[in-house]
């Protein structure tokens, strides 16, 4: 990574290629209003408050979000790693240019609500619970996940991978699925509203 380079006016300020290391954000914010090509480890955001601050191609690994405010936060490509982001309200974030992706993490009671999701990859993931209402999630990848009780509704699903992630219940009634993949086992997750038994 190269040295960071920090621009800083009256009213604004950017942190670019910088590492940030073991950094506990819950009691203090963020000095910056905009991180670009950082990489955040092991660092603490529980509860803590990212009102529109601005993340361009950060990686957070080993973080913990929970309960994080992302109200008008803007992430354009972001990607998380090992990190735990229960409860987070990723509808809150900034829509313009939001790209994310998710590896190894828990993001059980996470809303997505409406959120423009396309081709977001979700890898190894806990998505227990959480919510999907009306996202735009077409030519998504789910792979490995666990999807027991996540919410998905009116959701456009359309080309969406889901052959290696399991416990989901799907209504293809009430959602867009149309050539979206889904492995022969997994096929009972589309059924559930039907009561059917399948041996």
């Amino acid at each position: 990574m190269t040295p960071k380079r920090v621009e800083q006016t009256e009213n604004y300020k950017m942190i670019e290629n910088k590492l940030f290391e073991k950094k506990d954000y819950t009691e203090k914010k963020l000095p910056c209003d905009v991180y670009e090509n950082c990489r955040f480890v092991n660092c603490n955001f529980y509860n803590s408050d990212l009102l529109n601050v601005t993340f361009r191609e950060c990686q957070f690994e080993s973080c913990d979000f929970s309960m994080a405010s992302l109200k008008n936060t803007a992430m354009n490509d972001v990607l998380f790693l090992g990190c735990k982001l229960v409860g987070v309200q990723f509808d809150e974030c900034n829509p313009f240019l939001f790209s994310v992706g998710f590896e190894n993490c828990v993001l059980k009671l996470a809303v997505f609500y409406k959120t423009k999701l396309k081709k977001t990859r979700f890898k190894n993931c806990n998505l227990q619970e959480t919510d999907f209402t009306e996202a735009e999630l077409t030519e998504a990848v789910f792979d490995n996940c666990d999807l027991q009780r996540a919410i998905f509704h009116k959701t456009n699903l359309e080309k969406a991978d889901f052959r290696t992630s399991f416990m989901y219940s799907i209504d293809p009634e009430a959602n867009k699925i149309k050539k979206a993949r889904f492995s022969g086992m997994g096929l009972v997750g589309l059924l559930d509203k039907y009561g059917i038994v399948i041996d």
